[in-house]
């Protein structure tokens, strides 16, 4: 029996996985699960995860698990090399410290405009559109500070890369979502994104 991870094509969260998994050439079966049609509030799939939500690793004794970042630290665990999340105590620190910035800064600021400013989420929760462009500035923000990151090296954690780097490429190409692409104001993180979109793994 295979690793079989529910997922659903265009979210954010699966996507994590699925471009963590081609990094490092882990053979994963897909379950899509479409959220736009509503496969994910259906009663079966309630039952692979009571959440509703994507992704879900389900490994060879048919237990399951949630949450993109676990899934992936737990492949880590089991699938060591190629690291992507660090070869020692110190670029651990460094890739998981970004992890973090990354996932709080960044990631739920991008999701925040979209849910309370996109059409899509009309009717499925309360949208406060004021608090979703405050939120843009935010995204905006951050955009800024990586770029300045990257101005000093080739990737976002350390010198190769790493798990890192899949957290923010996912979050700024998800970001088109909101009318937001990375254009020439920010030539650091525009040859970063370029250069990780042309990776095989970005197109899992």
């Amino acid at each position: 029996m295979t690793l079989k991870l529910y997922t659903s094509p265009r979210a954010p969260s699966p996507r994590r996985v699925r471009m963590y998994a081609a990094e490092k050439g882990i053979a994963l079966e897909y379950v899509e699960v479409s959220i736009a049609d509503g496969a994910n509030r259906t009663a079966d799939f309630l039952e692979v995860n009571p959440l509703g939500e994507t992704p879900v690793l389900e490994r060879e004794d048919g237990s399951r698990t949630t949450e993109s970042l676990a899934i992936c630290r737990w492949l880590e665990e089991r699938y060591p090399s190629p690291d992507l999340f660090g070869g020692d105590a110190d670029e651990r620190l460094a890739v998981n410290r970004w992890i973090d910035r990354l996932m709080f800064r960044m990631y739920i600021p991008t999701v925040e405009v979209f849910q309370h400013t996109n059409t899509f989420w009309a009717g499925r929760l309360e949208q406060v559109p004021a608090f979703g462009e405050l939120q843009r500035g935010t995204v905006a923000a951050e955009w800024r500070h990586l770029a300045a990151t990257l101005a000093t090296r080739e990737f976002v954690a350390r010198d190769s890369f790493s798990m890192a780097d899949v957290v923010a490429f996912t979050t700024v190409d998800f970001a088109r979502v909101i009318g937001m692409r990375v254009g020439d104001d920010l030539p650091a993180l525009k040859r970063w994104y370029d250069a990780v979109r042309a990776r095989p793994s970005a197109q899992a």
